[in-house]
């Protein structure tokens, strides 16, 4: 079997894992260069590949095998000269990784592919014998676009990292706008979907959004201009209006940026600039969720060519929750293309549903904090907030998000400092959280310290301040905390209130949740550091090091660190290891040292093994390796808590402080007798998180069965499914009996609209 690779950007870690899975399961894997171009040209662009062909390049940005745009293939020469240079080198399996546009050319390659081979025999530049053997052509698809708009698929290859770029340089611009106090105007890619745009003004808060599929009804420069005026009256220095290429008003006019600043010069006077973002959003290192996404896609990618036959249709491997799914390659491409219908019919409304629960659920919580203002109307009620555990990024944006919502809903906000232990000190007003979405850390103050140390003092504040709900972000701590609160309430009547726990760790070890906020921060920051190291020991060859990472008993930071920087082996407490597979390890990187790649990266979570420590490690491969490569050891620390938080944090945290907040006033509503709220039913103390796709309220007391309290996390890991996958690409004989293989799902309207996650 063998295998091909179109490409078209940040797609070197779905080649790496396409080429090494190809290998591992005994297939010859071919790279074609240039993309459809050197398919159709054949000759030096399709060249066999090796284990060594792809390593090291799953940090570089673009694609190592390169791409291009080919007008040859759209006509049937072209294909047919590309169909000949496949059946030379016995090519019958094809992995295509690009945008819609490319996947929609291999389907139709596939599907003319024997009257191709017909006419090639009748040309007699082929033998019939030749043409029966090669009587079929599968393909399978690997969706690489910065725009996210393919149907079907959570998250195309690229996007994350895009918005990564983007948010960089709406930091940086944030910085200079404030001091000057100016207007900026962002221009973001997306000529047909705004999910750029969207996703980037809901991270950083902008003042105004054009996307082509919600153009702004007549006489929206009157209610931008209002708007942008009371943002400054209130004390806001800059404005950021973020404009996505395509914008177009409710009568398909263009609105372009040019347009926008002169309307703001001319009407407000503002100090007005344009910044077009362009190919920037392009380039650079790939994220650590696209690194993961693209090994992870291209693994189920092989797997799916080798269950492929004459009459399984061509599919796309997509993104569903944290599952790798196969999509029937046409409805994607003919879903993807009613959302362009919708558009060119102003059927506006349509277009949003049909881009996807969670670009739909964006769309609402945008408009819900972009317009909101104070209620008119004081509901009775007071939120007290606080973070506890260790800072994590992303917490900040939960908090402003939960803060907003409040006081819109006509609520009291306590803001409590340096958690349970100064619970209830000050009130926040409406504009104090301004800004607050991309700032690491936590700005309230966070303590480590349980309420059961300070109960009576916490009850008595709670009745002091008339508190009427606990809003808790942090990390395992806060959960237990809000345990703890639980079980006082047969003994205090003040704790029968609605509390709820935004899980927020790098750890990503708070039961009843996929993720916590703050771990995709951690695993860039981690990423980072590893890159950095791994280049060095580019340099000084022979040389492995050994990298400690946090997390406590968890191994979720070293595992996705691990797939994302292409570890040799990260050891964890999840995944028990002995003495044996210490050698196993020492010895593999002795083999490998020895051959053309001569260097290797360890990681060990700091609390794997309480024996094995970083120093016994580094001790064992430094005298095991003696005379064939050297050790260093490097901690990464605090480092991992992450700078800014990513991309993913501020929206993930955005969204769950809209929902925590939401939930909390309906508990409310429904709790409320006899002038006071009266919670003491289980489902009114609970962890709010994404699970699979939906997010969802787990009462803390159900979660307390699935919880290992003494290494604190939950009992079972959905991400142990990805330790097959690190130890594969890193040429391991692994089981990948406990792999589970993606499930085919139809896409359907139906399918799409009716997710309430994300």
């Amino acid at each position: 079997y063998t295998h091909e690779n179109y490409s078209e950007m940040r797609m070197n870690a779905a080649v790496r894992a396409v080429t090494r899975m190809g290998i591992y399961v005994g297939a010859k894997v071919y790279l074609i260069y240039e993309g459809y171009q050197g398919l159709v040209e054949g000759g030096d662009n399709i060249k066999l590949a090796h284990w060594h062909s792809v390593t090291n390049i799953i940090q570089q940005g673009g694609t190592v095998i390169g791409s291009a745009r080919c007008k040859a293939f759209m006509t049937r020469e072209g294909r047919l000269a590309a169909a000949f240079n496949l059946v030379k080198k016995g090519i019958t399996n094809l992995c295509v990784c690009g945008g819609d546009g490319s996947l929609t050319g291999a389907n139709l390659f596939r599907s003319e592919w024997s009257s191709l081979l017909e006419e090639l025999v009748q040309k007699g530049r082929i033998t019939d014998t030749l043409a029966q053997q090669h009587d079929h052509l599968n393909i399978v698809g690997l969706v690489g676009s910065i725009d996210n708009d393919f149907c079907g698929t959570d998250m195309t290859i690229g996007a994350d990292s895009a918005l990564h770029r983007i948010m960089e340089i709406i930091d940086a611009i944030m910085t200079t706008a404030q001091s000057h106090q100016r207007t900026f105007v962002l221009e973001v890619m997306g000529r047909h979907c705004g999910y750029l745009a969207l996703v980037s003004a809901l991270a950083s808060g902008a003042d105004w959004l054009f996307i082509p599929e919600a153009p702004p009804q007549d006489g929206w420069e009157d209610r931008m201009c209002a708007r942008l005026e009371t943002s400054r009256i209130k004390g806001s220095r800059l404005n950021i209006i973020i404009v996505a290429e395509g914008a177009i008003d409710i009568n398909g006019k263009p609105i372009s940026s040019n347009y926008i600043k002169d309307l703001v010069v001319k009407r407000l006077g503002y100090d007005t600039r344009v910044t077009v973002l362009g190919h920037v959003q392009r380039g650079g290192t790939p994220s650590a969720f696209d690194r993961i996404l693209s090994s992870k896609l291209g693994v189920e990618a092989v797997i799916a060519l080798m269950e492929a036959s004459p009459d399984t249709p061509a599919c796309a491997i997509g993104l569903s929750g944290n599952k790798a799914v196969r999509l029937p390659l046409m409805e994607c491409v003919e879903m993807t293309k009613l959302v362009q219908t919708a558009m060119n019919e102003k059927r506006f409304d349509e277009a949003i549903k049909l881009r996807g629960g969670s670009f739909e659920n964006n769309w609402n919580i945008y408009k819900l904090l972009a317009v909101q203002k104070p209620a008119k109307t004081k509901s009775n009620f007071s939120v007290a907030i606080l973070n506890v555990g260790a800072p994590a990024a992303g917490m900040n944006a939960a908090v402003r998000s939960a803060v907003r919502l409040a006081i819109a809903h006509g609520h009291k906000v306590y803001a409590v400092n340096d958690g349970f232990q100064g619970l209830a000190r000050g009130v926040i007003e409406w504009h104090s959280v301004a800004g607050w979405t991309g700032q690491g850390g936590s700005l309230l103050g966070t303590k480590r310290t349980l309420p059961s140390k300070h109960m009576e003092k916490i009850v008595e504040n709670i009745g002091k301040f008339n508190i009427s709900a606990l809003l808790v972000v942090g990390g395992f701590e806060a959960y237990r905390g809000v345990l703890e609160l639980f079980e006082a309430r047969s003994c205090y009547d003040e704790l029968c209130i609605p509390m709820c726990v935004i899980p927020a760790t790098i750890s990503n070890n708070v039961p009843g949740t996929d993720f916590s906020l703050g771990a995709d921060t951690a695993v860039n920051a981690a990423m980072e550091g590893c890159d950095k190291i791994k280049q060095s020991a580019t340099g000084t060859k022979r040389r492995i090091f050994v990298v400690e990472t946090m997390g406590g008993f968890c191994g979720y930071l070293a595992t996705c660190t691990g797939i994302a920087v292409g570890a040799d082996a990260a050891y964890i407490f999840e995944d028990p290891f002995n003495i044996h597979d210490l050698k196993t390890n020492v010895e593999h990187l002795t083999e490998k040292m020895k051959k053309d790649i001569q260097r290797g990266l360890v990681l060990r979570n700091e609390k794997c093994h309480e024996s094995y420590t970083t120093d016994f490690i580094h001790k064992l491969y430094s005298a095991e390796g003696k005379g064939i490569f050297d050790c260093r050891v490097n901690v990464l620390g605090h480092l991992q808590q992450g700078g800014a938080p990513s991309p993913f944090d501020r929206n993930f945290g955005t969204k769950l402080g809209v929902r925590a907040i939401q939930w909390i006033s309906e508990r409310l509503t429904e709790n409320f007798r006899q002038d006071r709220v009266f919670a003491n039913s289980p489902d009114t103390a609970c962890v709010i998180g994404l699970n699979r796709k939906v997010i969802s309220f787990s009462p803390v007391t159900e979660l307390k069965a699935v919880t290992d309290f003494e290494h604190r996390m939950p009992k079972d890991q959905w991400w142990l499914n990805f330790r097959p996958l690190l130890r594969m690409l890193a040429k391991y004989q692994t089981s990948f009996c406990e792999y589970v293989p993606g499930e085919i799902q139809h896409v359907t309207q139906r399918s799409i609209s009716i997710d309430s996650g994300f």
